[in-house]
């Protein structure tokens, strides 16, 4: 099913222009979040000039603060893209997050069941927690990425359900970063990438970098690419393990990206020079 679904949003991507743009930070599109279950509390991602380092925080759940894990994996991606999006979108830090769980979910293009539930409390609970360093050749953004963010927690009149917040707000610094470097990005490739946040972080990759490659194209060998995006691959052959995992992502990211000129060489790939998956009309592309 999640083949099928590939090839017909790929299929859509190549006959039709994009109407639904995202939008997401420049600088994680070079560094992304974890993807897996990070253990401790800080957690550090740099390539190049670009890093982004990631400390857990506490959360008022209703009962006192409550330590929260790193957040990681597909579910944070999302909402972090998601609520970017409307940010930019509407130029207001106050976003408006659904009036459900279920709501919150379908307007991420993921399912309602029990266990996605379970996952957004979970991870919604780190981001809003997190404090979140991103820096760029000289230029640091030092703070937490949410202000203000009600804790998802239990209705005092109704042992069974759960109070969704509704809201949540940017803070000041992180919103004025994201208009200043917002990376446009097709919402339908989003959701066709969703089950994997590996793809997710190629796409956005590919989408900030391919327009800038000029002449003969730039060569990218496994070893720097690692470093890039799975720095916490360790053991006998980490490029070995990771290039198992990065050839399928890559293959699904070519599917909803068609302009995207890379080609495998031998030890690793060559980029060309490529349009971005959203036409370039001005304003921030950074």
């Amino acid at each position: 099913m999640v083949a099928i679904d590939l090839l017909n949003i790929a299929a859509n991507i190549a006959a039709f222009p994009p109407e639904d743009i995202a939008f997401t930070h420049a600088v994680l599109c070079q560094v992304g979040l974890p993807r897996s279950k990070v253990e401790g509390h800080v957690f550090m991602r740099q390539s190049g000039a670009a890093w982004v380092t990631i400390q857990s925080g506490y959360l008022d759940e209703g009962n006192g603060p409550v330590l929260q894990p790193i957040p990681y994996g597909v579910m944070p991606r999302l909402a972090l893209a998601w609520v970017s999006t409307i940010a930019v979108r509407n130029k207001e830090r106050e976003i408006r997050i659904g009036d459900s769980a279920a709501e919150f979910l379908r307007l991420m293009g993921m399912g309602d069941d029990g266990r996605r539930y379970s996952t957004l409390r979970k991870q919604m609970h780190a981001l809003a927690a997190c404090r979140l360093q991103l820096g760029f050749k000289g230029r640091t953004y030092n703070g937490q990425p949410i202000e203000q963010f009600d804790a998802w927690i239990a209705n005092r009149n109704s042992k069974q359900r759960l109070l969704w917040p509704g809201t949540m707000v940017l803070s000041e610094g992180y919103f004025n970063s994201l208009i200043d470097s917002a990376v446009p990005l097709d919402n339908r490739a989003l959701i066709a990438l969703k089950g994997s946040a590996l793809a997710l972080d190629i796409y956005a990759w590919l989408a900030h970098r391919l327009h800038r490659i000029e002449g003969r194209g730039t060569k990218l060998y496994w070893k720097p690419l690692r470093e890039q995006f799975a720095q916490e691959y360790t053991g006998k052959d980490p490029d070995k393990d990771f290039k198992k995992k990065f050839v399928p992502a890559l293959r699904k990211v070519l599917a909803v990206y068609p302009q995207a000129k890379v080609s495998q060489i031998r030890g690793g790939f060559l980029l060309g020079g490529s349009p971005p998956p959203i036409p370039y009309k001005g304003g921030p592309l950074k």
